[in-house]
């Protein structure tokens, strides 16, 4: 499946000033035709679907982005669409998942960016049949052009044999990536906070602020990177038959990846959690630090209150109203309050 030159310059972008039928979504449609494994046409209008499609060793590609439900009839129509599918095809916040319909499968999956700590999921379905990939993007998250690389870097003289299989493996492979570069991210972001609740300055409330936001995120991640362990794991099926037996060993590299993913992130969500207790402890102890400083220099200012206080006294007793009185009264204020100090700092008290 080596590429060939693009002439427009925009590789697999449709024209839609030569094909204003083609105005679908928010973004120019792309597509792509293969026969025999080699690169045989891009841009093509999305009506010549059926026209590539009628040759058996044909293989066609088409994304649309932002596409709405009206948008799909065309595709609907191509390739014998349910409703049902199409409506799950643009409908937002769809669970992860592999949904198996006569002739051909729907997939919806998300692609996963962490940006400054904040992650951001983009949802991505696709229809997929046993010579055509159809992938419907909600957003431009997802890089399209990444995808094709991917495809054209690791095709083989016997892909040709594939049919869409390939493309679907290339397609889950970028995904289930992405989603390791996403918990990667979240792990560096979880040694940060580390550093932050055993560091010395211990910023409370950002380390509140993170740690709560990193939590929110790795439940984000889970929820759609776990479910991809079933979507590979039906793929492998035999029964399924939207791959060829020549891929199985592929589709076992990204199942293997999916368990990577998800094992990561429980380790993640675990450590995160730990991180919490850890600061709670350690909030708790740096509290206890401070109440015994606080009361171990309460009991040494309580020394020479006591003593004033006593030689305060409106009664006569030794030294009253002499010099001799202040001076004990300063000796056993120093000596207590001293004694005070030096034991409570030999039990570092202070």
């Amino acid at each position: 499946m080596a590429p060939r030159p693009s002439e427009s310059g925009v590789p697999s972008e449709t024209d839609v000033e030569a094909h204003p039928a083609n105005r679908i979504g928010t973004a120019p449609p792309r597509t792509r035709a293969w026969r025999r494994g080699e690169l045989e046409a891009e841009g093509f209008p999305v009506t010549a679907m059926r026209e590539h499609l009628r040759h058996p060793d044909a293989v066609v590609w088409l994304d649309l982005c932002g596409a709405r439900h009206e948008d799909l009839n065309v595709i609907a129509d191509e390739l014998d669409l349910d409703h049902v599918a199409v409506e799950d095809a643009v409908s937002r916040h769809e669970r992860t998942k592999l949904d198996r319909y006569h002739g051909y499968a729907f997939l919806n999956t998300y692609v996963p960016v962490v940006d400054g700590g904040d992650l951001t999921l983009h949802e991505l379905s696709a229809f997929i049949t046993d010579r055509a990939l159809v992938t419907v993007r909600q957003d431009r998250g997802f890089d399209v052009d990444a995808l094709i690389r991917r495809w054209d870097e690791s095709a083989g003289p016997d892909t040709g044999d594939t049919g869409a299989g390939f493309l679907l493996y290339g397609l889950l492979d970028l995904v289930v990536d992405l989603q390791l570069d996403a918990v990667q991210a979240l792990d560096d972001e979880a040694d940060e906070v580390e550093e932050l609740v055993f560091g010395d300055a211990f910023p409370v409330k950002e380390i509140q602020r993170r740690s709560y936001r990193l939590r929110r995120n790795l439940t984000a991640l889970r929820r759609v990177a776990v479910p991809m362990r079933e979507v590979v794991n039906t793929l492998l099926r035999r029964d399924v038959q939207l791959a060829a037996p020549s891929l199985t060993p592929y589709f076992q590299d990204v199942y293997d990846h999916t368990l990577r993913v998800a094992e990561w992130t429980e380790g993640l969500r675990e450590l995160v959690a730990d991180l919490l207790d850890a600061r709670l402890a350690l909030q708790g102890n740096r509290l206890n630090e401070v109440m015994k400083k606080v009361t171990s220099w309460a009991a040494i200012i309580a020394v020479p209150t006591a003593v004033t206080g006593f030689y305060g006294q409106n009664l006569p007793y030794p030294g009253f109203a002499e010099h001799s009185g202040f001076i004990a009264s300063t000796v056993i204020i120093l000596v207590c309050s001293g004694t005070l100090y030096v034991v409570f700092k030999l039990r570092d008290w202070l």
